[in-house]
Order: C-alpha cells, then sequence, then structure tokens
C-alpha cells in the first residue's frame, strides 16, 4: 500500500457508463465509472467505447474501465497546474476613465 503510494500507480477495474452525444448543439463524451471516486491526476482508460457515433444520435453504453491512481507527485503537480490554470480564466483591470 504505502509502495503503491510512493512509487507505483494501483489499477482498479470497475464498470463504466459511456454518454456520448453528436448533435448540433454538442459534441462531448462523458465516461462515469461506477463505485470509485476520481481524484486529481487519475487517469480512466474506457475499454469497448463505440468508435463512431452518427451525427445527431446521443449514445450510452455499460461498458469496462481501468482507474490508474496517481501516486502522491502526480497528484501535487496536477493540483498546482490547477490552480495556476484558475488564473487564466479571469483578468482583473483598473482603467483611468475619462469621463468627469
Amino acid at each position: 500500500m504505502i509502495r503503491s503510494w510512493l512509487l507505483g500507480h494501483e489499477e482498479i477495474e470497475v464498470g463504466c457508463v459511456l454518454e456520448i452525444e453528436h448533435t448540433a448543439q454538442s459534441l462531448h463524451a462523458h465516461a462515469i465509472p461506477e463505485g470509485v471516486d476520481i481524484r486529481p491526476g487519475d487517469t480512466v482508460i474506457v475499454h469497448g467505447a463505440p468508435d463512431h457515433v452518427p451525427f445527431g444520435q446521443t449514445l450510452t453504453v455499460a461498458c469496462r474501465a481501468t482507474v490508474v491512481r496517481a501516486n502522491w507527485l502526480g497528484r501535487a503537480l496536477t493540483r498546482m497546474s490547477a490552480i495556476g490554470g484558475m488564473t487564466g480564466l479571469y483578468e482583473v483591470g483598473f482603467e483611468r476613465s475619462n469621463a468627469a
């Protein structure tokens, strides 16, 4: 347990619900692993996902997934990069107004 926390990556096989939408309003896919919480730095590998969804359709598929847990360094780096990335979402500035 301590070794996987420090050095290795724990792999967990779980069931997964895959939702894919390919419409004019949205093009997305959501993988929702069942029975496991995803933490910062973890990777989800979906097995048996369809490679094509026709335009205008939404598809929900039950499949298997492998959750690869990040080690402590991977989690720390993910958290630090997320905090740094947040600053790109907003901009604060002050301008002098010419109105009197």
